[in-house]
């Protein structure tokens, strides 16, 4: 056969298993094929060395469209050179060997990026979690809150199954236990929210989380319709 295709070389050097039996025979013979893949191979070496030892976040595939995008990579397989085109097949090989250095690189500094963004985002503890139980008058209506504790401040994360009217909205409330006092933590737009919890509020003594139905342009207070509530717990 004719030497192997540059892609396949270049597949081969990344250590992707796409040669065929036929092509395996050839590389196993031809000195010029097997010198090329050792070629590209090290090529592949010195990029992937770039990112040192740290585990990686693997990119999602839009990202090797865009890089194969932009070096111009197509799916269109390339017409094998005839033998005695080697020499003059050199220049498009220097390409592809650019190009390779050039993917691989991208994808260091795109995965190097990303550890590192996630090695600064702080990771939240988990304080205390709660299951929301819907009242009688929202049957079937249930939900969950968390309460977190992110880089010394704390939130709530709360989330709604409910069928609810399209008018008025949802607010949501930490109430003492013995239910004296309540403070709100805001309006819920949509199914979930986040809502940062005052540093003057105890929560040792508010531990109930309610999610009511308000009213457009009523009192501010507590409308007394509560959709669900539960009990903030030790996690």
């Amino acid at each position: 056969m004719s030497h192997i295709d540059p892609d396949v070389a270049a597949l081969v050097a990344m250590g992707e298993p796409v040669a065929t039996a036929a092509e395996r025979a050839h590389l196993a013979e031809c000195a010029v094929c097997t010198a090329e893949v050792a070629s590209l191979a090290r090529t592949v070496s010195v990029g992937r060395s770039a990112v040192g030892d740290a585990a990686l976040l693997t990119p999602p595939p839009r990202v090797w469209d865009a890089i194969s995008s932009e070096l111009g990579f197509d799916e269109t397989p390339a017409t094998p050179a005839p033998p005695h085109a080697v020499r003059r097949g050199s220049r498009p090989r220097r390409r592809l060997v650019l190009a390779l250095a050039g993917a691989v690189a991208a994808v260091a500094i795109v995965a190097g990026v990303w550890t590192t963004a996630n090695l600064l985002t702080p990771r939240p503890d988990i304080v205390s979690e709660a299951t929301l139980d819907g009242f009688p008058a929202w049957q079937g209506a249930e939900g969950e809150a968390v309460l977190e504790k992110v880089d010394g401040h704390r939130r709530v994360l709360v989330t709604l199954d409910a069928s609810i009217p399209a008018e008025g909205y949802r607010e949501v409330w930490l109430i003492a236990s013995d239910g004296s006092a309540l403070v709100s933590l805001g309006v819920l737009d949509g199914t979930t929210g986040a809502f940062a919890v005052p540093d003057d509020v105890d929560l040792s003594k508010f531990t109930l989380v309610d999610i009511s139905q308000e009213e457009t342009g009523g009192d501010p207070g507590h409308s007394g319709d509560s959709i669900v509530r539960g009990e903030l717990t030790p996690a």
